[in-house]
């Protein structure tokens, strides 16, 4: 039992906690759509994106080799999107998701694409998908 503010890590069944890094609210244009007129140019798309990383060590010794780092993830989606015309949200959403679990230290990934610009009447549109590793993280 803790005591009353206390934080103690969210327990994986092995006894190790789990870590939480995520990016918000990243808006970058992107070439997407299905629609003509959304083939003529980019359009504003937000990405959010949470990762759960299982922490192998009770102590990080303040290296950035001992994380995994937000700044590489985002450049991978900068990357992802600069790569051509993609269709769907969907379709992008699990490019990224993908790039993310290419990271072993990478438990699941949960990420929101959002269309910024779709709608007057509406702020975003768009999906969020959540995947997890098949096989056990490092």
């Amino acid at each position: 039992m803790t005591s009353p503010g206390v934080v103690t890590p969210l327990h994986q069944p092995d006894g190790a906690g789990m870590r939480k890094v995520f990016i918000r609210d990243l808006v970058v244009d992107a070439r997407i759509g299905v629609h003509q007129h959304e083939k003529k140019g980019p359009q504003r798309v937000r990405i959010n994106i949470d990762l759960a990383v299982p922490e192998s060590q009770p102590l990080i010794q303040d290296r950035l080799s001992d994380v995994v780092c937000y700044e590489e993830i985002t450049m991978a989606v900068r990357e992802i999107v600069g790569t051509g015309h993609i269709n769907l949200v969907e379709t992008l959403a699990e490019k990224i998701a993908a790039r993310c679990l290419s990271d072993n230290r990478v438990h699941s990934v949960r990420l929101r694409v959002e269309k910024l610009d779709v709608f007057t009447d509406a702020s975003s549109v768009g999906i969020e998908i959540e995947r997890v590793r098949s096989t056990p993280p490092i």
